[in-house]
């Protein structure tokens, strides 16, 4: 059986120096500029009172004592489980008692609710405004360009991604248009934000996008905007009464003579 003829397109070398290099370091500039332009328009966090942090962080003392059962005795979980059960039925932890059981205010009231609000609005005009002048910069001077030809083999799916703006149906699903090389340095070049600007940098889209997406994990407040906390009190209750424990140390004497006999 015959080998399949390679597909074969004669490009100028000049590519290379007036497409492929430009768009990446533009790309890679872009990012290290949106990383000190959201460290100077983030706002500087508001002291919280007291009582709003220990709401919060007896909250997480009851997710880690979850996740983290397995480490403890059984009567020194079920201690801690009683203890916090009891304390989050009868609203010991709330910052505002005489609120529990009445509807969660109007987020749009709440000055720490805004304040997230305008910290998420200013993040999304740091990412978007660069990208949309990037963007027409590429399709005015760079668009129906093929610039390189990838080295390994891809299946036809990855056509549509390696080759946008070349509307061409037979051509080699590895050559890539300068469209889709601006694509893959938006979301690939985080390796070179973390070597210049360190892991915690606000340089990657994507890493944007996923902290605005789950602000929780961003090291945010626990409580969301219009959450009646009470409400996640209860819940999490029910969470550690449910819960079946168990710990590492059960049966350690005959795991250990199994292990030396």
């Amino acid at each position: 059986m015959a080998d399949p003829i390679a597909q074969t397109i004669h490009r100028d070398p000049a590519l290379f120096y007036w497409i492929l290099f430009p768009i990446t370091i533009v790309m890679v500039l872009t990012g290290v500029l949106r990383h000190y332009a959201t460290i100077m328009l983030a706002a500087v966090p508001k002291k919280q009172p007291p009582k709003a942090l220990r709401e919060q962080r007896s909250l997480l003392r009851g997710m880690n004592l979850r996740n983290n059962a397995p480490q403890l005795t059984r009567s020194s979980f079920e201690y801690r489980k009683n203890y916090l059960v009891d304390a989050y039925k009868n609203g010991v932890f709330l910052k505002d008692p005489e609120n529990k059981g009445k509807p969660p205010a109007n987020p749009m009231t709440d000055p720490g609710a805004m304040d997230g609000m305008m910290n998420m609005m200013k993040g999304n005009m740091v990412m978007m405004v660069p990208q949309t002048i990037i963007m027409g910069w590429i399709n005015a001077f760079f668009a129906g360009f093929v610039i390189m030809k990838l080295p390994f083999p891809l299946t036809i799916r990855f056509k549509s991604m390696l080759q946008s703006g070349v509307a061409t149906r037979d051509l080699d699903v590895r050559w890539v248009s300068s469209l889709s090389w601006y694509f893959l340095n938006l979301f690939g070049l985080q390796s070179i934000f973390i070597f210049i600007l360190g892991n915690d940098n606000a340089a990657n889209q994507m890493a944007q996008q996923m902290s605005q997406m789950n602000p929780g994990a961003a090291g945010a407040g626990v409580f969301q905007p219009g959450q009646d906390p009470d409400k996640v009190f209860q819940g999490e209750a029910e969470n550690l009464e449910v819960l079946e424990h168990w710990c590492v140390l059960d049966g350690v004497e005959k795991r250990v003579l199994a292990m030396i006999s």
